[in-house]
């Protein structure tokens, strides 16, 4: 019975997934950059990874929500979750800090795995990229 209901909502609910997680990983990026919530002193230095992290989140975070270049952007922010989580948050660290609980890298590593999804299926039906491809195709 929720099959049958949900199933034409199907390419809907996508678009607000992806909507969603692209303005929320977009946040992310402006925090880093701008400082909103964050202490002056926590802000990455300009030309620095972190900073060159924050840059990636706010442009791919935008270009995902609006469905723009959305394979090449879920794919750079798909990578760029990934070396977050083993460098900043795993560390190879074979003990304990294995597990995304302890270090603290749950949101890293789904966002990596998420992202790698949107690249692979690609914005959808209500997106900036789906109105272009359906201009060239006319």
């Amino acid at each position: 019975m929720l099959k049958r209901y949900f199933a034409p909502r199907k390419e809907d609910a996508f678009t607000f997934l992806r909507v969603v997680t692209g303005f929320s990983f977009a946040f992310h990026g402006l925090q880093k950059i701008f400082g909103f919530q964050f202490p002056a002193d926590k802000l990455p230095e300009i030309w620095s990874q972190g900073w060159f992290g924050g840059i990636i989140e706010l442009v791919t975070g935008l270009a995902m929500a609006a469905g723009a270049f959305t394979a090449w952007a879920a794919f750079l922010a798909s990578g760029t979750m990934a070396v977050a989580y083993v460098q900043f948050h795993w560390k190879l660290d074979f003990g304990v800090r294995f597990f995304p609980p302890v270090n603290k890298g749950e949101l890293a590593l789904v966002y990596s795995a998420l992202f790698l999804y949107f690249a692979c299926r690609g914005a959808g039906k209500w997106s900036v990229d789906s109105l272009l491809t359906g201009r060239k195709s006319r």
